[in-house]
C-alpha cells in the first residue's frame, strides 16, 4: 500500500467515525427546555468539538491499524470475496 493509499484510506475511515459518533450523547435545547430565540429546538447545548476529535481520531486509528493489517498481510484478497 502506498503512503497516498493510506492517508486517503485513513481519512475515509476518519469521516465514517464521525458521523457515527457525533450524535452520541448530544444534549438538545429543546431537552433542556432552554430554546434561545432564533435557533431550533435541535440544537446542541454544549457540543465539545475537541473531545468528538479525539474519540473519533482514536477509534480511527484503531479501525486502520486493523485494516491496513489485513490489507498488507494478503490475508483477504478482492478475488476471494466473489466481486470479481
Amino acid at each position: 500500500m502506498a503512503i497516498t493509499s493510506a492517508i486517503v484510506l485513513f481519512f475515509v475511515i476518519w469521516f465514517m467515525v464521525l458521523f457515527v459518533v457525533l450524535p452520541i450523547g448530544v444534549r438538545t435545547q429543546g431537552d433542556e427546555n432552554d430554546v434561545v430565540p432564533g435557533t431550533l429546538p435541535g440544537s446542541p447545548v454544549n457540543f465539545r468539538i475537541r473531545r468528538t476529535f479525539a474519540i473519533v481520531t482514536l477509534i480511527s486509528t484503531v479501525l486502520f491499524v486493523i485494516i491496513a493489517g489485513i490489507i498488507l498481510s494478503g490475508v483477504l484478497r478482492i478475488s476471494e470475496l466473489g466481486w470479481i
